[in-house]
């Protein structure tokens, strides 16, 4: 029985080529177990059929606002309080600017804005048009407001260009759509996330660090408390509010974030390195302000940092570890490495190197390997993302 079982689905189509996609889409969730109703703009019955729409969620496809068929002649309201989750795929450039203006000039719009339920994007357009300021601004603005977004993925484009704008495919929307955290999946469990950045002071003003936002692992934490865990968040220096319901442990360097999961790691059941730790630290940290000489060079002697995920792993009864692997390449090949390693139980895998997915982004993908298995999580906002790794998280760590 999967978690769609029973859910209605109401699935908004907008104009772009991606339509064609959906009534295989309408075919998936229905696989699932899920209700589904289908409600077409006006430019996107140029891209698919209502009929084909009609025949394969076996109801009646919705295109007016004031439908005289309708409840009271009106449909927004009646769709609105039928649905449990809208999902907006293809999720067209103009609509996405539309619904974060608030507008209500269709049946789409209007029953996004009259309803309660979940309501997810799945954006598809030009490469050059996601990219655009004012695109990416809108997106902000949605993901602000609790709209979740899914992909998009990168790939060949219809228009002949290549890059961000693909709509996942419809196995991976199903998927994706599934509500990952059961609520009391982890219930009595004690989880420890680390998150964020790690600084290796030079001297007094200046530092070594990386581009960690620690989204992810705040993102994780929030999941993990959903799912009815106790969250001790250990979180290098970022500039985001701890999710209520959990601790927080602030910390600035390697050491000091080694130093407080160690002394904390006997109370934990699952812990997951999610933070960037630098892997070398300065050997002296000046006391003054290194000052700038006639000289063009200046050295810096470095050493190694300590292995949090590796001395966690390396425990006479470690809890269940999930490490992250930020790659640029070979990605798998360096993931199942560390995995082994660091004698770890699962690693979460990500491409650093893609532009506008993980660090300093809303959104990520993941490739997350254990033993015996791997699964891929697709592009999506880090918290629906958060909420499928802690799900899978959780149901390995009941098989161990």
């Amino acid at each position: 029985m999967t978690s769609l079982t029973g859910k209605k689905v109401l699935l908004g189509i907008t104009g772009g080529i991606a339509a064609y996609k959906t009534p295989d889409l309408v075919r998936k969730l229905k696989a699932k177990g899920a209700q589904v109703r289908v409600v077409l703009t006006a430019s996107a019955k140029e891209f698919v059929s209502p009929l084909a729409l009609q025949a394969v969620s076996g109801l009646p496809v919705s295109t007016e606002l004031l439908d005289p068929a309708a409840e009271a002649a009106m449909g927004h309201i009646e769709l609105a309080k039928w649905a449990d989750i809208i999902l907006v795929a293809p999720a067209s450039a103009n609509f996405i600017a539309r619904l974060s203006a608030g507008m209500a000039d269709d049946l789409l719009t209007t029953l996004c804005l009259a309803s309660s339920a979940e309501l997810v994007i799945a954006p598809a357009m030009n490469q050059q048009m996601y990219k655009a300021s004012v695109t990416q601004h809108n997106l902000e603005l949605l993901r602000s407001r609790g709209i979740s977004q899914l992909g998009p993925a990168e790939g060949e484009q219809a228009c002949g260009d290549n890059g961000p704008g693909r709509m996942p495919e419809p196995q991976e929307l199903a998927d994706a759509l599934e509500q990952p955290a059961r609520p009391g999946s982890l219930t009595g469990r004690c989880v420890m996330i680390t998150a964020g950045p790690t600084r290796e002071a030079i001297d007094p003003v200046r530092y070594l660090s990386n581009h960690s936002s620690g989204k992810m692992g705040y993102a994780l934490a929030q999941a993990a408390v959903e799912a009815g865990a106790r969250v001790i968040l250990v979180s290098g220096p970022v500039a985001l509010n701890a999710p209520p319901g959990c601790e927080r442990l602030s910390t600035q360097s390697a050491q000091q974030m080694h130093d407080a999961v160690m002394q904390r790691i006997s109370e934990v059941d699952i812990f997951i390195g999610c933070a960037a730790v630098s892997d070398y630290r300065p050997a002296v940290c000046e006391d003054q302000k290194i000052k700038k000489t006639d000289s063009d060079k200046l050295t810096l002697t470095l050493i190694k940092n300590p292995d949090i995920l590796g001395d966690v792993g390396a425990l006479a009864d470690p809890p269940f570890t999930l490490g992250f692997a930020a790659e640029t390449q070979q990605i798998k090949q360096y993931a199942q490495r560390k995995l082994a390693a660091k004698k770890l139980d699962m690693i979460a895998a990500n491409d650093v190197s893609k532009q506008n997915v993980g660090f300093n982004s809303d959104i990520n993908a993941l490739s997350v390997y254990w033993e015996t298995g791997e699964a891929v999580l697709p592009v999506a906002d880090k918290l629906h993302l958060a909420r499928q790794l802690i799900e899978l998280v959780a149901e390995k760590y009941k098989e161990k």
